[in-house]
């Protein structure tokens, strides 16, 4: 499974988030993103060439919530060389865009609430749309399992499994113990993301750094790995 580092709290992009790369940069990680509020345009810009220098697979997350907005993120992320687009729901919009290239995208599922935002939506909802998006070309789907108002988590993210034939399935927010990694593995997801969890020390509460909770993320993965 995946561990996709996001260069966020709070549902935001991190101020100092080129400082906090570079701090990084050397330890391994695979998969980096981040989110399209929270700095300007030139500082993802210059983000996202230094994911790239770091050998990372790059993810931009939507989280606007007007559909004009969305499809302006949509747009920057293709200018600005992402690889894979999560959130937001301009599925025509972005499939008609990305025809041709190889960018990825990931698009909510549910129904996301405001910013930061929350997720509404039974499983059975959460599966119908993962079917339709599948459908429409989507690479798979980004879902706020533990951002859910009205599911159980780990519901959600079994309805999600079973409906997107084969398509990748991203858990994003909320992921904050080996435990939660270890379940949403179990229940089949292929990546899982983590930010806030990163910067306010939540995932270890003993440890000071960014490079320690980092490492023991990379730990836990690595002990799920060699345990499957």
């Amino acid at each position: 499974m995946d561990f996709i580092f996001m260069l966020t709290r709070d549902d935001r992009t991190i101020d100092d988030c080129l400082e906090v790369i570079d701090i990084t940069q050397y330890i391994g990680l695979k998969h980096i993103g981040f989110k399209d509020v929270g700095v300007d345009r030139d500082t993802l810009v210059a983000l996202s060439r230094r994911v790239k220098e770091c050998g990372a697979i790059s993810y931009l997350e939507v989280v606007s919530t007007t559909s004009e907005a969305a499809r302006d993120s949509i747009r920057m992320a293709v200018d600005i060389g992402v690889d894979r687009i999560c959130g937001g729901k301009e599925v025509a919009f972005a499939m008609d865009l990305l025809k041709g290239t190889r960018v990825e995208y990931l698009p909510f599922v549910g129904k996301p609430i405001g910013h930061p935002t929350r997720l509404a939506g039974t499983p059975e909802d959460v599966a119908a749309d993962c079917a339709v998006l599948r459908a429409a070309g989507c690479a798979g789907v980004d879902l706020l399992a533990y951002r859910s108002t009205e599911a159980e988590p780990l519901d959600l993210i079994r309805a999600a499994r079973a409906a997107l034939d084969g398509g990748y399935l991203m858990v994003a927010g909320g992921i904050d113990s080996p435990e939660r990694i270890r379940a949403v593995a179990e229940a089949g997801a292929n990546g899982f993301t983590v930010g806030s969890a990163i910067f306010n020390g939540s995932f270890s509460a003993h440890k000071g750094s960014i490079l320690s909770q980092l490492a023991d993320v990379q730990r836990a993965c690595v002990e799920l790995h060699s345990a499957s």
